[in-house]
């Protein structure tokens, strides 16, 4: 396995020593073999090279690639075991306070990496999606929200704790971005979200459940169009002003009504939204939330998050912080510095073609070489990758006059 350019552009921008300063060391004793920091790299590097589980440690603790990621002794010796490795997942990280300082990290990292590259505005996309477990496990099933994620027994609605999701992330973004905007399904379709949005002067659009009396403002609309039907979707857009008994104000609601070919009724949503934009515009915009949902489909595939297999809720809410770093990293590596013709490579390419490769390792007294092939990745794509890694680094302030 070879990581060595996501280590290295984490390294530039200083990612793993934000953890090592927010997390605390459990262990007593004086004689830990491997760093905190080590550990927290061979979590998170052994998960976006695709081993999602404590036993891959028995395997990659061998790996030149990952000792050399772990550092101090393990470079000359052999990373974590899956021992270690369980004790620092399960019980180290496991702590409240590191759970909590786990689910800030993610943020944390966004931050340095706009530091580097800071966006105007920012499209906060809030969803919810199942991980089921398997065997006798606590609190099984659950659902789980990524800027920020949690872990939570599925036994609760959706939308269950989002103002501890919500707010912590508006909170970072205020005052330094120019707009944002926030989108969301109907789970989240409640007063209080409005109310939040509308007080951070935040623009929102969001599904609102279908009922009688917004199917009566927009009854024009659902009557069967008289004549043949076309080949094609026709599509129709209403705005009107409406008030569930639960709001304490009147708010705009978009309606889209689509007939489609063959289709005996017509099919209608509904989205409350507090944008001026015209009715097809809103419409296009929180459509777009369907790239959010690939995102979180991609996170499942090349990450594997919903592989939560622990026995307690504790261990496996880490499990699920420990893949969204990984999935943060690998994009983070996708979009500063990977070079315009695998700019559009998935994660899963990414981690095949670049991160999980083979590499014949020459040894030398005060260095090791990893020789790889040119098969996916040709040696001056390499270098065009190593060059974008390189400009991430912050320029030294200017020598005084």
């Amino acid at each position: 396995m070879a990581s060595g350019h996501a280590n290295r552009a984490q390294n530039v921008l200083g990612l793993t020593r934000m953890a090592s300063d927010v997390l605390a060391d459990a262990r007593t004793g004086k004689n830990g073999r491997h760093a905190l920091a080590g550990l927290f790299r061979q979590s998170v590097f052994g998960r976006l090279a695709g081993y999602e589980d404590v036993n891959d440690a028995e395997r990659l603790r061998h790996d030149p690639a990952m000792r050399w990621i772990v550092g101090g002794k393990a470079a000359q010796g052999c990373a974590a075991s899956p021992s270690q490795m369980g004790r620092f997942e399960t019980q180290w990280l496991g702590a409240d306070k590191n759970l909590s300082a786990l689910a800030d990290l993610s943020g944390q990292w966004i931050d340095r990496v706009h530091g580097r590259r800071p966006p105007r505005g920012i499209v906060l996309d809030m969803d919810s999606s199942v991980s089921p477990t398997h065997g006798e496990q606590e609190n099984s099933v659950w659902n789980g929200h990524l800027e920020r994620c949690a872990l939570r027994p599925g036994n609760v609605h959706s939308a269950d704790g989002w103002e501890s999701m919500l707010k912590p992330v508006i909170v970072r973004y205020q005052g330094k971005v120019l707009r944002i905007y926030f989108r969301a399904d109907a789970a989240f379709a409640m007063p209080g979200v409005y109310e939040c949005l509308e007080a951070e002067r935040i623009k929102y659009a969001i599904r609102l459940p279908a009922n009688q009396v917004l199917q009566d403002r927009i009854g024009y609309l659902l009557t069967r169009p008289v004549g043949r039907p076309p080949n094609n979707v026709r599509r129709y857009y209403a705005n009107f002003t409406y008030q569930a008994g639960t709001w304490t104000k009147p708010r705009r609601v978009v309606a889209k009504v689509e007939w489609h070919p063959g289709e005996l009724y017509p099919r209608v949503g509904f989205i409350v939204t507090n944008m001026s934009r015209p009715a097809e515009r809103v419409v296009a915009f929180y459509n777009k939330r369907g790239t959010c949902e690939q995102w979180i489909k991609e996170g499942k595939g090349a990450i594997k998050w919903t592989r939560l297999s622990c026995r307690t809720f504790a261990a496996n809410a880490v499990r699920l912080q420990l893949h969204a770093l990984a999935y943060n990293l690998g994009n983070f590596l996708r979009t500063l510095a990977t070079p315009e013709p695998i700019k559009d490579w998935s994660l899963t390419s990414l981690k095949e073609k670049l991160i999980k490769i083979g590499a014949k390792i020459v040894s030398h007294g005060r260095y090791v070489v990893f020789q790889m092939a040119e098969v996916a990745i040709q040696r001056q794509m390499f270098q065009e990758i190593l060059r974008l890694i390189a400009e991430l680094r912050p320029q030294p302030p200017p020598a005084p006059a």
